[in-house]
């Protein structure tokens, strides 16, 4: 297996508070540890670096509590990126921000049309993307998707309310695997998936409720939240190398390494 090096984009959780409630994780009068969550955020942002990839940091702004959560700041693809507009008012700041960094980071712009709330539900496979509706992003958006990447978009509906991105309910492996929880998504979305991806890992309910399938793969090595030992195992039987990452403070908030983490695909060749 080959690892690919990645562009990643980052948000420091100096702001990181569970204040209100938008997911069945989060829960305001459970206490938070801000400077754990810090510490856990640098430990992950460090295996990136341990492995090669770059990563680089948006400027977290006061009173913007989950906007550590970075893979919802947009979606880049081929020097592309699609802002993002989010369902949640507290949420809808996050939007001007990233778009923002996107720009000045030279990246061509596209606005949303619909609520779309970028990489948490929206994952490169090979040459399609996997689009998640049914909590988040509105299932108007993947019209625009395919129009702005020019990929085919598989339309993914979630069921259950916990995993209410696609990021939380499945991980894509490499351009020919991922793994999920097949009981995050509706009967036909279960269908087009065993179709797609016949030699799929297949999460257990323990471990998608440790977030384990918020992950980030770069082909070989896959960064998953260290509770999910099953996985974890079910991965290295797979040949995948899996290094286990304590994110527990930020999981309060219903977030992982992949919703910390957004994938800047700079041009085809670093898809």
């Amino acid at each position: 297996m080959d690892a690919t090096s990645q562009r990643l984009l980052m948000c420091r959780p100096t702001y990181f508070a569970v204040d209100y409630a938008i997911n069945p994780w989060m829960d305001p009068s459970a206490p938070v540890d801000a400077a754990l969550a810090v510490r856990q955020w640098e430990q992950l942002r460090q295996t990136y670096r341990d492995l090669g990839h770059t990563v680089e940091e948006i400027t977290p702004v006061p009173g913007l509590p989950d906007m550590v959560f970075a893979a919802n700041g947009g979606t880049v693809i081929d020097g592309k990126a699609m802002a993002v507009q989010f369902r949640d008012p507290q949420r809808a700041d996050e939007a001007p921000a990233y778009r923002a960094w996107f720009e000045a980071a030279g990246f061509e712009m596209y606005d949303p049309k619909h609520v779309n709330e970028g990489e948490g539900d929206v994952l490169l496979a090979g040459d399609h993307l996997l689009a998640g509706t049914g909590f988040r992003t509105a299932h108007a958006a993947h019209a625009q998707l395919q129009e702005v990447f020019g990929y085919p978009v598989i339309t993914m509906q979630l069921v259950d309310p916990r995993f209410y991105h696609l990021d939380t309910a499945l991980t894509v492996l490499d351009e020919r695997t991922v793994a999920y929880l097949p009981e995050a998504f509706s009967p036909g979305s279960r269908a087009v998936l065993r179709r797609l991806f016949p030699d799929a890992v297949h999460a257990t309910m323990a471990d998608a409720e440790v977030l384990g399938l918020n992950a980030v793969s770069d082909g070989r090595h896959v960064v998953l939240p260290a509770q999910a030992t099953d996985l974890a195992a079910k991965l290295r039987d797979r040949g995948y190398e899996t290094i286990g990452v304590d994110l527990s403070e930020l999981r309060k908030a219903g977030g992982g390494p992949k919703c910390c983490t957004l994938r800047l695909r700079q041009g085809k060749a670093s898809k």
